[in-house]
């Protein structure tokens, strides 16, 4: 409890600070209990049992109470003459050295503040102190609040640990990890990174329902356990082990400040599957259970704790995505594509309203005499912000959400009506057919033969220019509603055609049952297809007697066969070799826009190619 009254020192514990301004300092000081006061208030003063002591206008004590000599571990006699912010460390800390200089010199009308002191016989004290005003000096009073600090200290434990594994819950994790990106952090040296391995147990529902939630967490408290002996083990070569805490359910992190890299946390996260490997054997039971793990690791500089955290659990839903019971580490190129792929999802349905959606059109083209019979309407999505985007990238997500029904609409509108104006300004020509795509949440999801109908007595298009393509996957095994309205379009007079057939089930006898009018070969079939002549290339031989033997077995059933992408003039005259209808890929024409479809309808159309790509 020594010190000098020089200026301040490092700081200490510093709770509280209070301080009260006044513009009449007279009206609230005291008695002085010195010697020249009654003998009652100087018995109360030394009988009192708040530890008091007067103090100088230099800072000296000038007489202390027994209460504040017990408290300090010596006489009051003692303290006579001490300085007294050395008695109760005032000077710790520059904002309660100034405050008390103030009031020692009667322009301020009072201190408190929280202190922890050390006794002489080596435990610690907390205690509050409050410095106010008297005629000739200031009375200090101190009071000892120890036990109120160790059952704030207690309650605090408890609000920051998890009551059924003992880690560090969700609160104290996230006071810990915004600690440790803030600058002061790491800008005092060591790696200045920060790692994390975010971990969620796989099948841990089905524990708590199979077992009840007492094993439940009894698993939960065994997982802890192994966790952190997995940091204690990685902490040996470190002056800081990992955090280790529970987030929430069978969430689990394991923070780690200063790390070294990439390969710590890999090694931290395989450390931490491999333990929870092994069985556990929980009353009686044994349970086995696997984690997925999402490790993030990075600069603390710039980074935020809510930055770190949407990192992670990005990273542990490629982890689950990806088949559980492995740790994934942070892609920033995986999570630039991911959050591609959120901004389009959230923008599509608004974009369809927008008009941001256009159709190019893939001529189909006749094997026999290479004259244009047909397209393929496709659409493209000219983003304001990304460019112009194939189906591939928004196809999916349109299916996910379900804007695939007003945009399949749309679509089928669209080239309808294009359809339909190519047939009026070419009235000499033999009038194109289109061809569009059409999801099989389109069956399901709206009224298809409805919309159909109604599309076609709007444009005015005959029903048999009109082919609607349809996966082999979503077309086999087709029962119920699907099959219905498959039936209901072909009584219509709409063509029906499998897309990228050879692909998926094959079943050419189940055909027979379908109102299926064309097959659509899958390109790996013509890709095979790579030099002229029996037998040529890797494989070709194969790969001709299965496409010759599908378009045998299809125009058995009455079924006409489009070969996709046709790139060569080989290719092309292979396929019209072994009787192929129709011709399809960029041997003919790329995707090209409306305009591009009427000057190719204008001059008559060459073999073996419709227009340069």
């Amino acid at each position: 409890m020594s010190g000098t009254s020089e200026g301040p020192t490092p700081a200490a514990d510093l709770v509280e600070l209070t301080v009260t301004e006044s513009d009449d300092q007279a009206s609230r000081r005291t008695e002085e209990p010195g010697e020249g006061t009654a003998s009652p208030f100087r018995s109360a003063f030394g009988a009192a049992p708040l530890a008091m002591a007067v103090v100088d206008r230099e800072g000296l004590v000038v007489s202390a109470n027994d209460t504040l000599g017990e408290l300090l571990g010596t006489g009051a006699e003692r303290l006579a003459g001490r300085v007294a912010a050395d008695l109760v460390d005032l000077a710790a800390d520059t904002r309660s050295w100034h405050a008390y200089r103030e009031v020692l010199r009667g322009r301020q009308a009072r201190l408190r503040c929280s202190r922890r002191i050390k006794h002489p016989d080596g435990h610690s004290v907390w205690v509050q102190v409050t410095v106010s005003p008297l005629a000739q000096g200031v009375l200090l009073s101190v009071a000892d609040i120890t036990a109120r600090r160790e059952l704030q200290a207690r309650l605090r434990h408890l609000q920051m640990h998890d009551p059924v594994t003992r880690l560090p819950n969700r609160t104290l994790f996230f006071e810990r990890l915004s600690a440790a990106v803030e600058a002061g952090a790491y800008e005092r040296g060591g790696t200045g990174r920060i790692g994390l391995c975010y971990l969620d147990l796989d099948g841990f529902k089905a524990v708590n329902d199979t077992h009840g939630h007492r094993v439940g967490d009894r698993l939960l408290a065994a997982v802890a356990e192994r966790l952190t002996r997995c940091a204690d083990e990685a902490g040996h070569t470190r002056a800081i082990a990992p955090l280790v805490a529970r987030l929430g359910g069978d969430e689990f992190a394991l923070l780690v400040e200063d790390s070294t890299g990439t390969e710590q946390l890999a090694d931290l996260a395989e450390s931490a599957l491999t333990a929870l490997q092994r069985p556990f054997d929980l009353a009686g039971r044994r349970l086995s259970v696997s984690a997925s793990i999402g490790v993030v690791e990075r600069r603390a500089a710039g980074t935020t704790a809510t930055g770190l955290m949407q990192a992670a659990d990005t990273t542990l839903y490629w982890a689950k995505a990806d088949g559980k019971a492995r740790w994934t580490l942070f892609d920033p190129e995986r999570n630039a594509h991911r959050m591609t792929r959120q901004a389009l999802a959230s923008t599509l349905r608004p974009a369809i309203d927008r008009g941001e959606f256009v159709l190019d059109y893939q001529p189909l083209v006749g094997m026999a005499d290479g004259r244009l019979n047909g397209v393929e309407a496709l659409v493209r999505w000219d983003h304001p912000q990304f460019g112009l985007l194939t189906p591939n990238r928004f196809i999916t997500l349109a299916e996910e959400d379900g804007a695939i029904v007003p945009l399949g609409r749309w679509v089928l509108a669209t080239a309808c009506r294009q359809a339909r104006r190519w047939q009026l300004d070419h009235p000499g020509d033999a009038p194109l057919f289109v061809s569009v795509n059409v999801a099989v949440r389109q069956v399901w999801d709206s009224d298809l033969v409805a919309d159909v109908a109604e599309i076609l007595a709007e444009t005015g298009l005959a029903p048999s220019l009109l082919q609607l393509e349809l996966t082999e996957s979503a077309v086999m095994g087709s029962a119920g509603r699907p099959l219905q309205a498959l039936q209901a379009l072909s009584d219509m007079g709409v063509r029906i055609a499998i897309d990228d057939f050879g692909t998926g089930y094959s079943n050419l006898a189940y055909l027979s049952r379908l109102p299926v009018k064309v097959l659509k070969l899958d390109g790996s079939f013509v890709k095979g297809f790579q030099y002229e002549g029996e037998g040529a290339g890797d494989g070709t031989g194969a790969d001709e007697v299965i496409v010759e033997a599908m378009v045998q077995l299809a125009h058995r059933l009455g079924l006409t066969v489009t070969a996709e992408c046709v790139e060569t003039a080989a290719q092309a005259t292979r396929l019209r070799r072994i009787g192929c209808d129709t011709g399809q890929g960029w041997l003919y024409s790329r995707p090209v826009s409306p305009d591009r479809i009427s000057e190719l309808l204008r001059p008559p159309v060459g073999q073996p190619a419709v227009g340069s790509p």
